[in-house]
């Protein structure tokens, strides 16, 4: 990607983005815009390789945020003084620059990020605020960034390993709407987290692994999506899968009030958006609260690398 040289007048704060998930993303942005390509992390792996992707799982916590602030540092490059915030998305509960529970990324629990990469920084020269949110945060914040929605309030389910549930703006809560209960049934114990009836338990791919153990989930919703023939209990689960996502939709509008809500994730070309919006329809009769829209959207990590920063901005200007 080009470098957005109308941006990078004078006057715009130069921050850094930072993701946590299959690999570790960053990249520069001045006034918003990125500048040129996003850094990854480990650099030489392929991120569509499932068997390497796996490594992240694996990596003890000091080596994470060691290889944080080398991305940092490497994004930086020669203007480390100039960089005016730093935001850092994890996938997990994230409160105070502490992660107090990822269930998908178990070596982080408890793991004081904030003080880790700042104190790594600060030995090189980076003095910059250092600010932790939630991955599905960031997805909202870039997704209100990139369509001209800062001054709204947004809302966003990311569908992958977990379930990730993002608003933007950000706010004081914990907002770990993958684990709302959308089942009464004892079976449904498949979530991550251990708990029964969550949406990440029905939803998440980690979750439909260990359900399917003769099938992966693409495999799944192929045999559901067969126009001739179309396996019975894969077709059922399809039903559940949406479901599933349109109770966790409507408990947020009957919460929250109607609004919009953005769709995206590795997950996403499962989702048949007129199935969800059916059962959706199903669920929330009031008529002051049916202006609600969905519209899904490309995974994309440059999203969440904008919203990164914009949700560290956001957070320190409070």
């Amino acid at each position: 990607m080009k470098e957005n040289t109308s941006t990078a007048a004078a006057g715009h704060p130069k921050t850094i983005g930072v993701v946590l998930s299959d690999h570790i993303y960053a990249g520069l942005l001045i006034g918003h815009a990125l500048q040129g390509s996003l850094h990854r992390s480990p650099r030489d792996s392929d991120p569509l390789d499932t068997e390497e992707s796996s490594s992240m799982i694996e990596m003890p916590t000091e080596a994470v945020v060691d290889a944080i602030c080398e991305l940092i540092l490497e994004v930086a490059a020669d203007d480390k003084e100039s960089v005016a915030a730093v935001g850092i998305a994890i996938p997990g509960l994230v409160r105070q620059g502490v992660v107090e529970e990822a269930p998908n990324l178990q070596q982080l629990k408890g793991a004081r990020i904030q003080e880790f990469v700042s104190r790594g920084l600060a030995a090189h020269g980076i003095h910059a605020p250092i600010v932790i949110v939630n991955d599905a945060d960031a997805m909202a914040a870039g997704l209100a960034s990139r369509h001209g929605k800062l001054d709204s309030i947004i809302r966003v389910w990311t569908l992958g390993t977990g379930i990730g549930y993002g608003v933007y703006p950000s706010e004081d809560g914990v907002w770990e709407g993958g684990h709302v209960v959308v089942s009464l049934d004892d079976k449904e114990n498949f979530c991550g987290c251990g708990g029964r009836g969550h949406l990440e338990g029905i939803m998440g791919h980690r979750s439909m692994r260990l359900r399917f153990l003769d099938m992966e989930p693409e495999e799944v919703f192929e045999a559901a999506n067969r126009r001739h023939n179309p396996d019975p209990r894969c077709l059922e689960f399809k039903h559940l899968w949406h479901k599933a996502l349109a109770a966790a939709t409507a408990t947020s509008i009957h919460l929250r009030g109607a609004g919009k809500f953005y769709l995206t994730g590795h997950n996403i070309h499962f989702l048949d958006l007129n199935m969800l919006k059916d059962y959706l329809h199903q669920m929330v009769k009031m008529s002051p609260l049916q202006s609600y829209m969905l519209e899904v959207v490309p995974d994309d990590e440059t999203d969440r690398i904008i919203g990164a920063a914009v949700a560290a901005e956001h957070i320190i200007k409070r």
